[in-house]
């Protein structure tokens, strides 16, 4: 298996059941995490995108966690081999409760000179503060009544659906991947976003974090043809048996799942429908079709009407949400404008040296073998 040089996820979510955070799982286990606080616009993303890159150079392993309102920038990173994180405040709900080594904040708000914040910036910020709210709020609301319409046209397909089948699926597979890696020490699964719901539309990193890896099986079906059930099933199956697993949670229902990857075994086993739709396309990819392997033949035809007409109304739901979310980045945008000009970003320069020595100091110890981080 190769060794890519990072891996790219999301451990927040704008989700059907709201703001959804991964972090307590995401970074549990490290050594040390370094929170960066302060308001937006003071430079903590910029800040994590070049100690990321600094890591790279110096041929360290990265876990870049992006942002879902802006996925060019970063949330926050973790150093693999240092077992060290670092992380915007402002978003890693959570993370406080983690059972593990040091926490320290790096205060960025010291870089802020109030004197240029006038009274009527702070009000129109709180005004601005407000109408973020509220657009997050009706982008959360459209999403919720978009899954509430996806469960309408999950019903056509369970009401044809053979269980015992499905369930027969899901035992055969966990003979076929867990048979002679079992182990008598149980695991508890990392829990991960591949993809997110961003202002521009579903993105996701499937082929990048499966690239690596010897099998992927890409699961096909239909809207409640038992492909989260599947992973669930298999995923507590992984624990039990003492197997490593990612477990990578839906970015629209965080209560479903998508994807699990079992890093030993080097296998990828996910849902490959839309909006992340792939095909395979080398060797050690298969299909599973739990359509063909479950479903009642001719189920699509029998309510293709029905099902069309759900579909559409769907997709309203769904781009309404996104123009929701596209209006909370602009606003963000306008919130940031404002600190961005009352940043002193020289204060903002020596808070990043002052992560960088740590970070170099850490890597010495790695390099020289005083300390082991891995």
């Amino acid at each position: 298996m190769s060794n890519p040089s990072s891996s790219h996820y999301f451990a927040r979510g704008n989700t059907a059941r709201g703001a959804h955070f991964l972090y307590r799982s995401a970074f549990h286990g490290l050594n040390k995490i370094f929170i960066l606080t302060g308001p937006p616009g003071t430079g903590k993303s910029t800040a994590i995108r070049n100690l990321a890159d600094s890591l790279l150079d110096a041929g360290q392993h990265v876990q870049q966690f992006h942002s879902p309102l802006r996925p060019d920038e970063l949330d926050g990173i973790i150093a693999t081999e240092l077992k060290v994180g670092i992380v915007d405040g402002r978003v890693c709900e959570g993370i406080s409760g983690i059972e593990m080594g040091e926490i320290a904040y790096i205060n960025f708000e010291e870089a802020v000179d109030r004197r240029l914040l006038f009274p009527q910036h702070q009000e129109t910020i709180e005004s601005l503060n407000i109408k973020l709210a509220d657009a997050y709020a009706k982008a959360y609301e459209s999403f919720l009544t978009a899954l509430r319409i996806h469960d309408e046209w999950e019903k056509y397909y369970i009401e044809s659906m053979d269980f015992v089948k499905a369930d027969q699926v899901t035992q055969n597979l966990i003979q076929d991947l867990f048979t002679g890696h079992e182990t008598d020490t149980p695991t508890v699964g990392r829990h991960l976003f591949f993809g997110a719901a961003t202002p521009k539309g579903a993105l996701d990193f499937i082929q990048q974090l499966t690239a690596p890896l010897e099998r992927r099986i890409f699961i096909k079906g239909r809207p409640g043809s038992g492909k989260s059930t599947l992973l669930k099933k298999l995923a507590a199956s992984a624990e039990t048996n003492g197997i490593e697993v990612q477990v990578f949670h839906c970015g629209f229902d965080p209560n479903s799942l998508d994807m699990l990857i079992f890093p030993q075994l080097s296998i990828a086993i996910f849902d490959s429908t839309a909006p992340h739709e792939y095909f395979p396309n080398r060797s050690g990819d298969e299909i599973l079709d739990m359509y063909a392997l479950t479903m009642t033949s001719g189920t699509d035809e029998a309510y293709a009407t029905e099902i069309s007409a759900i579909k559409e109304r769907y997709s309203a739901k769904m781009k309404e949400a996104t123009s929701h979310l596209l209006f909370a980045a602009d606003i963000d945008s306008q919130i940031k404008a404002y600190y961005v000009a009352a940043t002193n970003f020289s204060v903002i320069e020596e808070c990043k040296l002052h992560l960088q020595s740590e970070l170099n100091e850490l890597l010495s110890d790695l390099i020289i073998g005083t300390k082991s981080y891995v």
